[in-house]
Protein backbone atom coordinates (compact mmCIF):
# COMPACT_ATOMS: atom_id res chain seq x y z
CA UNK A 1 0.00 0.00 0.00
CA UNK A 2 2.83 2.18 0.46
CA UNK A 3 3.90 2.25 -2.99
CA UNK A 4 0.45 3.12 -4.31
CA UNK A 5 0.26 6.19 -1.99
CA UNK A 6 3.23 7.54 -2.72
CA UNK A 7 2.35 6.85 -6.87
CA UNK A 8 -1.16 8.47 -6.31
CA UNK A 9 0.54 11.20 -3.87
CA UNK A 10 3.14 11.81 -6.67
CA UNK A 11 0.49 12.06 -9.41
CA UNK A 12 -1.76 14.31 -6.93
CA UNK A 13 0.92 17.14 -6.87
CA UNK A 14 1.46 16.56 -10.49
CA UNK A 15 -2.34 17.99 -11.18
CA UNK A 16 -1.99 20.88 -8.84
CA UNK A 17 1.11 22.05 -11.31
CA UNK A 18 -1.04 21.32 -14.16
CA UNK A 19 -4.00 23.20 -13.09
CA UNK A 20 -1.44 25.96 -11.97
CA UNK A 21 -0.20 25.59 -15.76
CA UNK A 22 -3.53 26.31 -17.02
CA UNK A 23 -3.85 29.22 -15.12
CA UNK A 24 -0.70 30.68 -16.15
CA UNK A 25 -2.02 30.38 -20.12
CA UNK A 26 -4.84 32.03 -18.83
CA UNK A 27 -3.36 35.03 -17.84
CA UNK A 28 -0.92 34.90 -20.55
CA UNK A 29 -3.85 34.86 -22.65
CA UNK A 30 -4.76 38.27 -22.41
CA UNK A 31 -1.93 39.59 -24.86
CA UNK A 32 -4.64 38.38 -27.38
CA UNK A 33 -7.68 40.26 -28.79
CA UNK A 34 -10.39 40.25 -26.40
CA UNK A 35 -12.96 38.84 -29.00
CA UNK A 36 -10.86 35.42 -28.99
CA UNK A 37 -9.96 35.78 -25.35
CA UNK A 38 -13.22 35.62 -23.56
CA UNK A 39 -13.87 32.33 -25.57
CA UNK A 40 -10.74 30.82 -25.15
CA UNK A 41 -10.86 32.06 -21.17
CA UNK A 42 -14.32 30.04 -20.66
CA UNK A 43 -12.15 26.64 -22.23
CA UNK A 44 -9.35 27.23 -19.99
CA UNK A 45 -11.49 27.34 -17.29
CA UNK A 46 -13.42 23.86 -17.89
CA UNK A 47 -10.37 22.63 -18.70
CA UNK A 48 -8.92 23.48 -14.96
CA UNK A 49 -11.96 22.18 -13.50
CA UNK A 50 -11.28 19.28 -15.60
CA UNK A 51 -7.68 18.40 -13.98
CA UNK A 52 -9.13 19.90 -10.51
CA UNK A 53 -11.79 16.95 -10.91
CA UNK A 54 -8.96 14.07 -11.72
CA UNK A 55 -7.36 15.15 -8.87
CA UNK A 56 -9.97 14.90 -6.78
CA UNK A 57 -10.79 11.58 -7.72
CA UNK A 58 -7.10 10.89 -6.46
CA UNK A 59 -7.34 12.10 -3.35
CA UNK A 60 -10.62 10.14 -2.98
CA UNK A 61 -8.28 7.02 -3.40
CA UNK A 62 -5.57 8.31 -1.23
CA UNK A 63 -7.42 8.79 1.14
CA UNK A 64 -8.63 5.23 0.89
CA UNK A 65 -5.28 3.94 1.04
CA UNK A 66 -4.59 6.04 4.39
CA UNK A 67 -7.50 3.87 6.04
CA UNK A 68 -6.14 1.04 4.82
CA UNK A 69 -10.12 0.89 3.52
CA UNK A 70 -10.32 -1.84 1.24
CA UNK A 71 -7.67 -3.91 -0.83
CA UNK A 72 -4.26 -2.06 -2.60
CA UNK A 73 -4.14 -1.38 -6.20
CA UNK A 74 -7.88 -0.61 -7.21
CA UNK A 75 -7.75 2.86 -8.14
CA UNK A 76 -9.59 2.37 -11.61
CA UNK A 77 -11.59 -0.46 -10.25
CA UNK A 78 -13.12 1.63 -7.78
CA UNK A 79 -13.61 4.49 -10.05
CA UNK A 80 -15.16 2.21 -13.20
CA UNK A 81 -17.43 1.10 -10.10
CA UNK A 82 -18.63 4.53 -9.57
CA UNK A 83 -17.81 6.25 -12.95
CA UNK A 84 -20.23 9.09 -13.39
CA UNK A 85 -21.93 9.72 -16.58
CA UNK A 86 -23.35 11.41 -19.37
CA UNK A 87 -24.92 14.53 -17.21
CA UNK A 88 -23.65 13.53 -14.07
CA UNK A 89 -20.13 13.93 -15.42
CA UNK A 90 -20.85 16.82 -16.85
CA UNK A 91 -22.19 18.24 -13.31
CA UNK A 92 -19.58 17.38 -11.85
CA UNK A 93 -16.77 18.93 -13.85
CA UNK A 94 -19.35 22.47 -13.51
CA UNK A 95 -18.93 21.90 -9.96
CA UNK A 96 -15.43 21.62 -9.65
CA UNK A 97 -15.27 24.86 -11.90
CA UNK A 98 -17.27 26.73 -9.82
CA UNK A 99 -15.10 25.53 -6.02
CA UNK A 100 -13.68 29.19 -5.40
CA UNK A 101 -9.82 28.27 -6.10
CA UNK A 102 -10.66 26.59 -9.33
CA UNK A 103 -12.97 30.16 -10.48
CA UNK A 104 -10.37 32.40 -9.48
CA UNK A 105 -8.93 34.31 -11.48
CA UNK A 106 -11.14 33.59 -14.54
CA UNK A 107 -14.20 36.54 -13.99
CA UNK A 108 -11.67 38.61 -12.98
CA UNK A 109 -9.69 37.88 -16.64
CA UNK A 110 -12.75 38.21 -18.45
CA UNK A 111 -13.84 41.28 -17.10
CA UNK A 112 -9.63 42.40 -17.89
CA UNK A 113 -10.45 40.99 -21.57
CA UNK A 114 -13.75 42.74 -22.33
CA UNK A 115 -12.88 46.17 -20.90
CA UNK A 116 -9.52 45.77 -23.12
Amino acid sequence: MKDEWLLLQKQHEAYEFAALAVKAAAVGALAFDASFVLPLLVVLWLQEAIVKTFQARLGERLLRVERADGPPMQLHTDWLANRPRGRALIGEYLRSACRPTVAFPYPVLMALAWFQ
